[in-house]
């Protein structure tokens, strides 16, 4: 049975082009020459297997914006291209001063995008949509370098080039990545670090810049990474590793606890919930199926996304409630919420008032241990990673708590100005059951978030 569909024709799960076969295969239905029908299936195959090639390629949407650092981008795409990725070009108005299109366009076959109305974008093949259709199709963003220009537009909702146009159209379920590069006075201002955050809580990964010499002749920080450094975040991204979350069902506590005292005051601590909202954006690029963020009192924007599924607490008891509710149902609970150990015996209906100098006495009494009865509920599959911040430095300490509350992995903070609490750095150790360890240097907690979860990856079962 033959069946006309568009241009194509379905035979035995098979395609044959048209208008390609048709000839051949009139002739043989005129002629009933066998070996024109053997011909026939066998170019078929070909293309088949041409077909299944493509669809491996992973697909690479680069946008390139006007800054010095631009000159080593061909570099980068030649990188992409010998290792089998497609690449789309997409060039700011200032970036065609520091980098030839011609050479981009060279390099990828592609024409590059270097204009909202250029015929690239604009066509009617397109519906007139192709920063929609192009969006579709890659399965990566990537911006290098990012001028502090491009990432205001970025984080601000700007879509007037096609930076910002196609970044604007890309979904938020597929990794996208900026690499910074600029003079570090720029980098480290309040503005450009205000911009960079709003985009990591969208989801977006940052690749930072590094040390060196500027194009200033100064030297500092704001150099962008070499091309390997970026090619090889670009596997990370994209590798068959980061596949191995797909379908894997993800618990995150996060933030800090209240207990009331009155309707007016309560006890609870200086967490942000940063930690936590790190390890959300981090998993939400390697395709998970579900992400449940089980999230204290913050003032970080909530995540958005169809995969997410967040739940407002306040006290450590509706915590725990909300965490057993969907504990069985994870393969991974990670636990970053600064939960209160203790809540007053008693809460006053009324706000208790001054009325001498005597001291006043609030009984408490402990709260909940959270990741102890989860520790209790864990079935063999699952994975379990706690942290504990602590005022001074004390494994034996982490690593009772680790095998009292039956974790797979523990991650020691200490308390200091660059980590712990209120900021945007993290350091510690990742301690296993097996007695391994792993020392997590200084780094963002975005950063901290995704070298976590590589080591976290290989204990799920099915993943060794």
């Amino acid at each position: 049975m033959i069946v006309f569909s568009g241009c194509l024709l379905w035979w035995k799960g098979g395609y044959l082009f048209l208008p390609e076969v048709l000839n051949e295969w009139l002739g043989f239905l005129a002629g009933l020459n066998l070996r024109s029908l053997v011909r026939l299936f066998k170019k078929n195959e070909k293309r088949k297997v041409k077909l299944m090639q493509e669809k491996k390629r992973q697909r690479i949407l680069l946008g390139v914006s006007g800054g010095i650092s631009a000159y080593k981008i061909p570099v980068l795409v030649r990188l992409l291209i010998t290792n089998g990725f497609e690449v789309q070009i997409l060039l700011t108005k200032k970036a065609k001063k520091f980098v030839s299109p011609v050479v981009l366009e060279t390099l990828t076959g592609r024409t590059a995008i270097t204009s909202l109305f250029s015929k690239s974008v604009l066509t009617k093949e397109d519906g007139w949509t192709k920063h929609i259709h192009i969006s579709e199709w890659a399965d990566m963003f990537v911006l290098a370098p990012a001028t502090a220009n491009t990432i205001a537009k970025m984080a601000h909702g700007f879509a007037n080039d096609p930076v910002s146009l196609f970044f604007m159209a890309f979904g938020k379920a597929k990794p996208r990545l900026i690499v910074p590069a600029m003079d570090g006075e720029m980098f480290n201002s309040a503005f450009v670090q205000r911009n960079i955050e709003v985009l990591r809580s969208d989801g977006v990964c940052v690749l930072n810049p590094e040390f060196g010499e500027l194009a200033s002749g100064l030297v500092g920080l704001g150099r962008m990474p070499e091309p390997q450094t970026i090619f090889t975040e670009i596997q990370k991204k994209t590798s068959i590793c980061g596949n191995k979350w797909k379908g894997k069902k993800v618990l995150v506590t996060a933030g800090a606890t209240r207990e009331k005292i009155d309707p007016v005051r309560f006890i609870s601590n200086f967490s942000t919930g940063k930690m936590g909202y790190a390890f959300v954006s981090e998993l939400l690029q390697h395709s998970v199926q579900k992400v449940i963020l089980v999230t204290g009192k913050t003032n970080l924007k909530k995540p958005e996304a169809p995969n997410v599924l967040c739940i407002e607490v306040e006290s450590a008891e509706e915590m725990y409630k909300a965490v057993s509710e969907h504990f069985s149902s994870v393969d991974v609970f990670i636990s970053t919420a600064a939960v209160s150990d203790f809540k007053p015996k008693v809460i006053y209906e009324k706000k208790q008032k001054k009325t001498s100098m005597n001291d006043i006495v609030i009984e408490l009494s402990p709260t909940i241990d959270i990741l102890r009865e989860m520790g209790l509920k864990k079935i063999n599959q699952q994975v379990l990673v706690g942290f504990s911040l602590e005022t001074e430095y004390n494994e034996q300490n982490a690593i009772k708590k680790m095998v009292e509350k039956n974790c797979d992995a523990f991650i020691l903070n200490v308390l200091s100005r660059e980590s712990g609490f209120e900021t945007n750095t993290n350091k510690g150790t990742m301690i296993f059951k097996d007695g391994s360890r792993i020392i997590l240097p200084l780094m963002t907690k975005r950063d901290m978030a995704a070298v976590i979860l590589d080591h976290v990856l290989p204990l799920i079962v099915g993943n060794k």
